[in-house]
């Protein structure tokens, strides 16, 4: 069960870290002079813009009598628009380790009820799939940094920013979530062995031994 539990929480984890636009955290930019000057917006506003793999965070700076608000949403409309070719790599990556991820996470919910199909154990596999995405999960961080001398990560970043080295930004909560994600996925990799031992138990022998078929596990 909980093998299950944090099968799911890993494969929600990545796939919110990856559309996130928080993966970067911008310099940070004043109001502009050129906006309105209103009394009711109170005093100067600074903001951090943030930037992600494909997606990224601004302020409209607004018009007179209309609040000013931030706007998130893809840069990319398509793949071929991504700002940097490690960029390109890293979605590659993050995206089949994350398919993997959910396609275990859905079959694990059955492992609760079944634990093998043609005499092959759910959880040795799901283990081993598990493992296999968390080698694409961390390729994809390895060379998702080395894009940070793009030009799009320059604007935010400013003209120190190149590869591996974040200039003015900072790393945002979607990076380190990637990171601790892929740091589960191995862990629920190795709780797969521990699942397989705990439906291998004396009880559940018994219960199979006792004609039961269908044996779930709570």
């Amino acid at each position: 069960m909980l093998w299950t539990l944090l099968s799911i929480v890993v494969a929600f984890a990545e796939l919110i870290a990856f559309m996130s636009a928080d993966w970067l955290i911008g310099k940070v930019n004043p109001r502009s002079n050129a906006e309105p000057d209103d009394q009711n917006r109170g005093p100067l506003e600074r903001y951090h813009p943030t930037l992600g793999i494909y997606a990224r965070c601004i302020r409209n700076p607004g018009v007179q009598h209309f609040q000013r608000e931030t706007l998130c949403g893809p840069y990319a409309e398509s793949f071929s628009e991504i700002a940097s070719g490690f960029w390109q790599a890293t979605a590659i990556f993050l995206a089949t380790g994350i398919f993997i991820l959910c396609m275990v996470a859905l079959v694990s919910v059955f492992t609760m009820c079944v634990q093998s199909i043609m005499k092959k154990s759910i959880f040795n596999v799901c283990g081993l799939l598990q493992g296999i995405a968390g080698l694409f999960l961390i390729l994809g961080l390895i060379l998702y940094p080395a894009g940070w001398g793009c030009q799009k990560a320059v604007t935010y970043c400013g003209p120190y920013a190149s590869a591996y080295k974040p200039g003015d930004c900072s790393l945002g909560w979607a990076f380190y979530t990637a990171i601790g994600g892929t740091v589960l996925t191995f862990i629920c990799a190795v709780f797969s062995a521990q699942a397989e031992i705990a439906t291998s138990s004396d009880k559940v022998q018994e219960e199979i031994e006792e004609g039961k078929n269908l044996i779930c596990l709570l």
